[in-house]
């Protein structure tokens, strides 16, 4: 089964091809005009993107948002995760505002939702979480985003995301679960 996933985000498409390894993915062609995100909701970005890839290119897309919740500062930044330290703000930048406003040890959460609207227009979504708390500090080199800053709470030995392998991170991660959510409905 082949899949347009509606993003040009290069560390996102090697995600998405080792969690659906069975899929095959093609990028957004260069060529089409991003939407702008403007959703109050996860499921409104998601929606907005994959809406937009499906009906540019006539093919079944997926698309998906996702992002950090810090129960100490009331959810945020959520959907405004990218955007955190402003619209033009660096992963670094953002996880930088993060670790500043957020304590040690206090609860975080990873939300994804991904999109899936076929060519006729039908729209399904798939949702996954994961829980964890704010590191004392940033630590590991793998994964992006947040991920030196996330300590999930499914695992027991204090690594943040960014210290866990690649399968490790997706057997648990927010993403991995709507991804496993998404292939459960697509399979037969």
């Amino acid at each position: 089964m082949r899949l347009l996933l509606a993003t040009r985000n290069a560390h996102k498409l090697r995600e998405f091809e080792r969690l659906l390894p069975a899929l095959a993915l093609d990028p957004l062609p260069g060529d089409l005009p991003t939407p702008v995100e403007d959703g109050d909701t996860y499921a409104a970005n998601a929606l907005i993107k994959a809406r937009a890839a499906a009906a540019a290119t006539g093919r079944a897309a997926i698309a998906d948002d996702s992002g950090i919740e810090a129960e100490a500062l009331g959810g945020a930044p959520g959907v405004r995760s990218a955007r955190y330290a402003g619209d033009t703000a660096s992963d670094g930048e953002n996880l930088a505002r993060l670790a500043a406003a957020a304590p040690a040890g206090s609860r975080l959460r990873y939300v994804c939702v991904i999109a899936h609207v076929d060519p006729g227009g039908a729209e399904h979504l798939f949702e996954g979480t994961c829980d964890g708390t704010v590191a004392a500090a940033p630590g590991g080199a793998g994964g992006f985003g947040y991920d030196p800053l996330f300590v999930p709470v499914d695992t027991s030995d204090g690594r943040t995301m960014a210290e866990l392998s690649d399968a490790e991170k997706d057997a648990i991660s927010h993403r991995g679960r709507a991804a496993r959510a998404l292939w459960a409905w697509l399979s037969p």
